[in-house]
């Protein structure tokens, strides 16, 4: 029998969901959930995450781009080690789990074994990763790419809706944005990250499973668009002599919406539109609006975003519309490592659990990692019909000490798995 099947184990579930609670306390807008790059309540929220690593048991380190990293030493040196986690910022209203699950779980689990006095021959780190949804910058997973050595330097000028660049922002929170390439793991450091996550759709609440294993993290890529036409009097310029950035805007929408359609493995989405300085009685003179493009395969959504941009030239050249495309944010697929994705399955079976594979259409700093470290993830099943990314978000506290049961069974078959991997 392995520890993590032992009594008191769904204890561990509720002390879970308590912290996510705890956490949640931490937000921009009282009343909702936002949190986000470097503001008063993220750095809140890292105060109290790096406190909670200390009590179970762990060293604690901030990086050059604020990633809060618990260290939970072996007992063999030399050994690479085992990380996990999630980032803890957020949407803007968003909800409680989405990343911090797979900082708390973990966090817990290793107070549990610090309680009795077990350790691993190999260190295991909790990185709770400073950023990952790109909000206030337009530029994401800042925190796991710093770690995999992949931070873009030129994300540092970016600015917020405030004006204030990422670089400004930074050394106000008395981070040193020169040290950032420091954050990087060394070579070979990382034997493997595996990353607990709740699902973001609806499969295994569909199924009635309380978890599955990621196969392949979706690829994506974000562009910023602003359109600018002509404003004019919404009474005096005929319907044909419009140069309305607006109407533009709204074609080039309706294409991404077209283009994306009927292909299993491709999304688009305008997640954002604004029309600066609108009113009811003005053409409209500029808009800007946001594209995000994913697939799980990277040559279809490269073929996307090609006739995409193609089509935005057609629009724009039609309707006398100068368009000023960016691409803020590029990542491609990740593939979960088979013989991690196999770790899983056998910790899901000593649990009792089926075994259920599938991909994610969702990004997550495990694909940031994959650049340095073979990845794994396990989802866990979220309630509301599997909505995420919104205030309704949930998941159940037996779900949570299920979850740990199989993540700390994992762990503890971490160093078998990894050496049988090495044998063949």
């Amino acid at each position: 029998m392995s520890l993590s099947s032992k009594a008191g184990q769904p204890d561990i579930g509720h002390e879970i969901i308590e912290r996510l609670h705890i956490l949640a306390q931490h937000t921009e807008q009282e009343g909702m959930m936002t949190r986000t790059y470097l503001t008063p309540a993220h750095r809140g929220a890292a105060g109290q995450i790096a406190a909670w690593m200390r009590d179970a048991g762990m060293t604690v380190r901030r990086d050059a781009v604020g990633n809060v990293i618990g260290r939970y030493e072996g007992t063999e040196a030399g050994k690479p080690v085992l990380m996990t986690g999630s980032h803890f910022d957020t949407v803007r209203n968003g909800g409680i789990y989405d990343g911090l699950l797979g900082i708390l779980l973990p966090i817990t689990c290793i107070a549990k074994w610090h309680r009795q006095g077990l350790r691993f021959p190999f260190p295991l780190e909790v990185a709770a990763f400073s950023e990952e949804e790109g909000v206030r910058f337009k530029a994401p997973m800042l925190g796991s790419r710093a770690i995999a050595g992949t931070f873009e330097q030129r994300v540092l000028s970016h600015t917020d809706n405030q004006g204030i660049t990422m670089r400004d922002a930074m050394k106000a929170a008395d981070l040193n944005p020169a040290q950032i390439a420091s954050a990087a793991a060394a070579r070979d450091s990382i034997a493997a990250f595996v990353e607990v996550h709740i699902e973001q759709g609806p499969v295994l609440l569909n199924e009635d499973l309380p978890l599955g294993v990621v196969t392949a993290i979706a690829g994506a890529t974000r562009y910023m668009l602003e359109l600018e036409g002509l404003a004019g009097h919404a009474g005096t310029v005929p319907m044909h002599m419009r140069q309305d950035a607006a109407m533009a805007a709204a074609e080039f929408a309706l294409f991404v919406e077209r283009r994306c359609s009927n292909r299993p493995d491709l999304v688009g989405t305008i997640g954002q539109w604004t029309v600066p300085n609108g009113a009811t009685n003005v053409i409209p003179g500029r808009a800007i609006l946001s594209l995000d493009v994913r697939a799980g395969d990277d040559a279809e959504r490269l073929a996307a975003t090609a006739d995409i941009t193609l089509e935005l030239e057609h629009i724009c050249a039609r309707r006398k519309v100068r368009s000023t495309l960016t691409k803020t944010y590029e990542t491609p697929s990740a593939v979960c490592a088979d013989w991690l994705q196999e770790g899983w399955h056998a910790s899901l079976a000593r649990n009792g659990c089926a075994v259920r594979s599938l991909p994610s259409g969702a990004g997550h700093d495990a694909m940031a990692i994959a650049a340095v470290a073979p990845i794994a993830m396990l989802f866990v099943r979220c309630g509301n019909g599997g909505i995420s990314h919104h205030p309704t978000e949930t998941m159940t506290m037996e779900d949570a000490a299920l979850a740990s049961n199989v993540f700390m069974d994992f762990v503890e078959h971490f160093d078998t798995l990894s050496a049988s991997r090495k044998a063949t």
